[in-house]
């Protein structure tokens, strides 16, 4: 046996590989020792000559390098991989073994390492496609199990980035909130020790915290510059993110040594999985991304790939919807449907969806939240022409139609209920829990996904003119248990439960492409990329309180793309805080990204209705610039008593700025606005639109064509006095005389 004890007190890296995963201005570069271990050299910007960059030979205290991925057991005292395997080791010493590079396109290359465990036959899989126009890499890892038994997963990271020795001035930025108060925003110094961004819901991934961060290097963030790292967690269901900030190695010497190890997993509480022999778990995916020029630059970054790899039409634009909910809730018939479709086509709008309560027969009606779900036949006696007349009136009238589904969850009180309480998630023995008066079906069940598939396909193989769902999950888990799993699996509930989720999904996108999918979740519950692969859009809150949503927009702008983002004019008082805002205020914010309505078009008074007539025009002119824009920050709701941004589209030589006055002091002077993202070179003529019936203009430059240079260097004069006060401006490239 070789006795050493160089690996602690005095390392040598014989570098024999170096890998470099590299995007536009981004590398990841790793590097193989002579004695195989994989170990983290750098990320950040892209390195001239990374072979230069890496030390070699004996190394300096203090200087040591993190290795790719941490294993209990050997060396390092912090670890993202713990595993007790077949023989009950529960120790675990990685070693490169070999790797591959996939070009798959001009912009996207996959880089596949595989390690091994030095005495087991555990190969674990590291993955980085990275894209290159983008500045975005997604990692996920692949345990596969070749021992002579049963393994078990404690720790399983879909990634770890090691970042070491820096005095970097680390600040991390999350986004926080429970229902109707989502993505707010805090910004917090990262001071020794852990600190840990986590979900327990099961089937809510972005309640508490969306599963995404921003951090920079440098101090608090900024805007426009400075290095900032950001990643976001694709996964619809529980995980964990932890920035673990440590001294590093333990040695009998006086070097400060620091360590911050950023990691991501579906693995929360009570989550180990067992892999029989010849199995293999694939960890959801980790999206890396970077910038060296503020945070601004990671937003574009998310949304420009988002939008061309993992969102559903992502270069579509999005019909207006008017959705029933909030103008009907349960009570209404077939002549209050219609009605509202009659006032939508007035305003000028694309789409009508009916929400809850059009499900359930006799005395499983859904005409309350205490029956029906699970039950996925129309109710006659609401609707006593079906599905079929609704859809044939919306035609009548050139809308589509689209139709609200809860598929996951069942009342007691239903049919489906009463044949399966099998299907539920429940502990033997115990009570069942109720939370919205409803329970949880089993997903890791086969035979439930089946159900919840056959329920929404159903309803579209029999109405091929529905062409929108909004797909609503209204409770987490509770009462943790799995009636399908065996008593030695149930900690597999959280990770089969989700993967269930994702291959009806799948089945839905595969078979009904033309469909639209909204993911609501109680509203922005289930908000992360790994729900927006299969979908168009989020419901980004149940709040539609304009003045809360500029708050929740911006959040959400940070890492999901305006396109994604469905917002709602509602009628005031506003239903869930009881506020009154003027109506242009509720447009313009609204605009900002899917526009669409939720109230009884009839409840509005006939100028207002004529108001919302020019908007929705309005909104059409300027539709493909918010859905295809790049976004540009200007002036944060959070640092000031305006929110301003703006999306610029190349392509259609346009900007628009969305400017919101969200508090008035007296004698108060508003600071001019300088524009982003535009070229200096060129000239922009000024217009704002959305304005009411011979309202002047908040802008003092309106009608006017201004160079590039002035509008980013002197800036635009606003005049928004009042609070509350909005204004829409375009511009619109001008050639020069």
């Amino acid at each position: 046996m070789k006795l050493n004890d160089k690996a602690i007190y005095s390392p040598e890296y014989n570098i024999e590989k170096i890998i470099t995963i590299e995007t536009k201005t981004a590398a990841l570069v790793l590097a193989v020792c002579q004695e195989k271990s994989l170990l983290t050299c750098h990320f950040g910007g892209k390195l001239d000559n990374p072979e230069s960059y890496i030390a070699t030979g004996k190394i300096l205290k203090g200087e040591e390098l993190p290795k790719s991925i941490s294993a209990f057991g050997g060396s390092e005292h912090n670890a993202t991989l713990r595993i007790t395997h077949a023989d009950q080791m529960i120790s675990t010493e990685l070693i490169y073994t070999t790797h591959v590079i996939k070009k798959i396109d001009n912009n996207r290359v996959e880089t596949i390492i595989t390690l091994k465990d030095k005495l087991h036959h555990l190969h674990v899989e590291l993955h980085y496609l990275a894209y290159a126009a983008e500045d975005i890499i997604e990692c996920w890892t692949v345990f596969e199990n070749n021992e002579a038994g049963v393994i078990t997963l404690h720790d399983y990271a879909s990634f770890e980035l090691a970042i070491s020795n820096q005095t970097a001035d680390y600040h991390m930025t999350s986004f926080f909130g429970l229902w109707e108060r989502e993505a707010s925003i805090q910004e917090e110094k990262l001071t020794f020790g852990i600190k840990t961004l986590e979900n327990n819901f099961g089937t809510w991934s972005s309640f508490g915290f969306n599963p995404a961060f921003l951090l920079s290097t440098e101090g608090k963030s900024h805007e426009d510059f400075g290095e900032v790292i950001s990643g976001a967690y694709a996964w619809t269901g529980s995980w964990k993110i932890d920035f673990n900030y440590n001294f590093n190695k333990l040695a009998h010497d006086s070097v400060q040594r620091q360590l911050l190890t950023v990691s991501a997993t579906n693995q929360t509480v009570a989550a180990d999985y067992h892999l029989n022999q010849g199995k293999s778990l694939t960890t959801p995916k980790f999206i890396l991304n970077y910038s060296n020029q503020g945070t601004g630059k990671i937003s574009r970054n998310f949304h420009q790939w988002s939008r061309q790899y993992n969102l559903r039409d992502g270069d579509s634009p999005r019909p207006i919807v008017l959705n029933s909910w909030e103008g009907a809730h349960f009570d209404y018939n077939e002549d209050v449907l219609i009605d509202m479709m009659d006032g939508l086509v007035k305003m000028g709008g694309e789409m009508f969806v009916l929400d809850d309560g059009w499900f359930g027969e006799n005395e499983f009606a859904r005409d309350s939240i205490y029956s029906g779900l699970g039950d996925w036949q129309v109710n006659r006696s609401k609707l006593p022409n079906g599905l079929e007349y609704l859809i044939e009136q919306a035609g009548k009238r050139d809308l589509a139609f689209g139709i609200w589904f809860e598929p996951e969850m069942v009342n007691p009180n239903s049919e489906l209920f009463k044949q399966h309480p099998e299907w539920v998630i429940k502990q033997p023995e115990r009570d069942n829990i109720l939370y919205r008066q409803q329970l949880v079906l089993d997903l890791s069940n086969p035979l439930v996904q089946e159900h919840v598939y056959q329920s929404v396909a159903n309803i579209l193989e029999q109405h091929p003119g529905i062409s929108y769902i909004k797909w609503d999950c209204n409770r987490s888990f509770t009462n943790f248990g799995s009636q399908f799993l065996s008593k030695n699996n149930q900690s597999h509930l959280w990770y089969d439960y989700v993967q269930g989720l994702y291959s009806v999904y799948h089945r839905i996108e595969k078979n009904f492409p033309k469909v639209i999918l909204q993911v609501c979740a109680s509203g922005g519950g289930r908000i992360d990329f790994g729900s927006l692969k299969y979908h168009h859009e989020f419901w980004a809150s149940d709040n539609t309180d304009a003045l809360q949503r500029v708050y929740i927009q911006w959040g959400l702008s940070h890492i999901y793309p305006a396109i994604a983002c469905a917002n709602h004019v509602s009628i005031c008082p506003n239903h869930q805080t009881g506020r009154t805002l003027p109506l242009k205020f509720r447009f313009d914010v609204a605009m900002s990204g899917r526009l669409g309505l939720e109230l009884k078009p009839s409840d509005l008074s006939e100028t207002s209705l004529n108001f919302v007539q020019e908007a929705v025009k309005s909104y059409k002119l300027i539709r493909e610039v918010v859905s295809k824009g790049d976004l540009y920050r200007i002036m944060s709701p959070y640092a000031s008593d305006y929110s301003i941004l703006s999306y610029l589209c190349e392509k259609k030589q346009k900007l628009v700025m969305f400017a919101y006055k969200l508090n008035h002091l007296l004698g108060q002077l508003m600071p001019t606005v300088k524009l982003k993202g535009i070229s200096p070179s060129k000239s922009y003529l000024i217009e704002e639109i959305n304005l009411r019936n011979n309202q002047p203009s908040h802008c003092l430059q309106n009608g006017v064509v201004m160079s590039g240079s002035d509008l980013i260097s002197k800036g635009l004069r606003l005049n928004l006095n009042e609070e509350y006060d909005s204004a829409v401006i375009t511009f619109i490239e001008h050639l020069r005389d």
